[in-house]
Formats: structure tokens, C-alpha cells, sequence
């Protein structure tokens, strides 16, 4: 398979809008239209139906998972490229003028394809922050930051570009965010 295809089939998975898709067909709503206007699970959540919400983390989770599971065992030189696509097509999808979601769900997703054990430890520590802050934003940037930190010092990986880039487009995706905790005005989240 070449290189041209993978992209576009990589980021054309990312790119679907489960949040938004999940609103319409069972709530009759535009997620857009709800909360901060993100298309994500977190935003999912505060439609106050949680199945809605769950269901896109995982939707968000599998759209990566499955398309790289595939790219893992064929063309495992792509992995990284790959990764990359699904994530920039949930951020940047072509259908919604490039505007998505955040891409935590989605990186959560990529994690546990290229490193279950990555995967997992995004997953402790976004627990580990979230139980002590509640906020989902301050987990998810913190979750980001560590997965460079674990994959160089645990698993002694002397490249973690990769990582690093994850972590800057993440924290670009919550620059809103950022702001809204530097001025004490980020809102708590409720997961249960």
C-alpha cells in the first residue's frame, strides 16, 4: 500500500465525528451547539446523557485503535505517520470546516496501539490528576506530557519526537483551557 493511501485512509478514520454524529441521531441536538462547542467526549458528557458521552470516548478511542492495529501488522514503518493522520483528522476534519475536537480520546487510541503500556500510563496519570483537580483539561495536558517523560526514561526510547509532538498539538488544542486555568476559570468535570 503506498504511503499517499495510508495517509488519506488514516486521516479520513480520524476525521469522523462521533460526538457530533451520537447528538444528533439520539438527542436531536448539534453538540456545537452545547457546552464549549467541542465535538469530543468530554463536551459529549455535558449533554447530560452519559451513554452519549461514553460512547464517543470510545468511538474516539476505536477510530485510532483499529485502522493502526492494521497498520501495525502490515506496514509497521508507517505507525507513526499513520498516527498522526487519525489524530490531525479528529482535530482538523474536512466535514465540520476543520474544526473537531480536542484529540485526547483519539491519542488515548494511538497510545495503546503503538505501546499498551503507554497507553496505560496516560490513562493512571489522567486518573491520578483528575481525582485530585477535576479538571479534564488540566488530565489531559498533564496525561500528554508524561507520555514523553515514561517512553524516554521506562522504556528508554532516545526518540521521542514523536511524543513531544503529540504533547504540543494537544496543548494547543486546549490553549482555551490553558487560559481558562490560569485565570481560575476552567469548569470542573464530572466523569460518573
Amino acid at each position: 500500500m503506498k504511503l499517499e493511501i495510508i495517509i488519506i485512509i488514516s486521516y479520513f478514520a480520524g476525521s469522523i465525528p462521533f460526538g457530533l454524529l451520537l447528538t444528533k441521531i439520539f438527542l436531536k441536538k448539534d453538540i456545537r451547539f452545547i457546552g464549549s462547542g467541542n465535538i469530543g467526549a468530554t463536551n459529549a458528557l455535558r449533554t447530560g446523557n452519559k451513554k452519549i458521552g461514553y460512547s464517543t470516548l470510545i468511538l474516539d478511542i476505536l477510530k485510532a485503535l483499529i485502522p493502526l492495529i492494521f497498520i501495525k501488522l502490515f506496514y509497521v514503518e508507517y505507525i507513526y505517520i499513520s498516527s498522526l493522520c487519525v489524530f490531525l483528522g479528529h482535530v482538523f476534519p474536512i466535514w465540520l470546516k476543520f474544526k473537531g475536537g480536542k484529540g485526547v480520546a483519539t491519542y488515548v487510541g494511538i497510545l495503546f496501539c503503538i505501546n499498551i503500556y503507554l497507553g496505560i500510563g496516560f490513562t493512571l496519570v489522567w486518573f491520578i490528576v483528575f481525582f485530585i483537580f477535576k479538571y479534564s483539561s488540566l488530565s489531559s495536558l498533564i496525561g500528554s506530557l508524561s507520555i514523553p517523560v515514561i517512553d524516554f526514561f521506562i522504556f528508554n526510547n532516545n526518540e521521542p519526537f514523536f511524543f513531544i509532538i503529540m504533547f504540543v498539538l494537544i496543548f494547543y488544542t486546549h490553549r482555551e483551557n490553558i487560559k481558562r486555568l490560569s485565570n481560575n476559570t476552567e469548569s470542573k468535570s464530572k466523569i460518573y
